[in-house]
């Protein structure tokens, strides 16, 4: 009676299951490597940091901003610029000199140079409501843009909602009384 599990193969290509669990755990680590590397990366924006994003984002731009939006938009910035949290050390070092409560009273002692920058970029952030140009820059502040605030009343964002930002569905037209016949 012939063996079922014979196998005529020679050693040196017969594959074991520990052989082959061996070899998917090792590509498996490899393949996931770089995503560990990125979990395992520190955050280098905690809520302090955000915090002082959001002061030094409230004097550089007169306007009630929204906090979750500032803690959003300070990381991508952190990401993008990795001494951001430096820059806004020395821009509220800056406007604490001045006793600074509006962004004339200490812009104009901001040095040319990387505090300068941060300080556009950050008031380009608010205002446009993404912090790089490019065409596919992540959108933090759709409707509270501030660019968009101004023309919020007669105009509507391109978009699929046309009722409004985030709105899907048409608001229904109020009731009126029944016509009489």
């Amino acid at each position: 009676m012939p063996d079922q599990y014979r196998d005529d193969c020679p050693t040196a290509f017969n594959l074991a299951r520990r052989d082959v669990l061996l070899g998917g755990l090792l590509i498996g680590g490899f393949a996931a490597l770089p995503t560990l590397a990125a979990i395992a990366a520190p955050t280098s924006w905690s809520d302090q940091s955000a915090a002082r994003f959001m002061e030094i984002s409230s004097l550089l731009v007169p306007h009630r901003l929204k906090d979750e939006i500032g803690k959003r938009m300070g990381a991508a910035m952190g990401t993008l610029n990795p001494s951001l949290s430096e820059q806004i050390d020395g821009l509220l070092s800056i406007a604490r000199q001045k006793n600074a409560g509006v962004v004339e009273d200490f812009f104009a002692d901001v040095p040319e140079g990387p505090l300068k920058e941060t300080a556009l970029a950050i008031i380009s952030a608010w205002y446009l409501g993404v912090v790089t140009d490019a065409p596919d820059a992540e959108v933090f502040a759709y409707e509270y843009a501030l660019m968009y605030q101004p023309t919020r009343d007669v105009m509507t964002i391109p978009s699929y909602a046309i009722s409004g930002p985030n709105r899907w569905t048409a608001e229904a037209p109020p009731l009126s009384s029944m016509p009489e016949f």
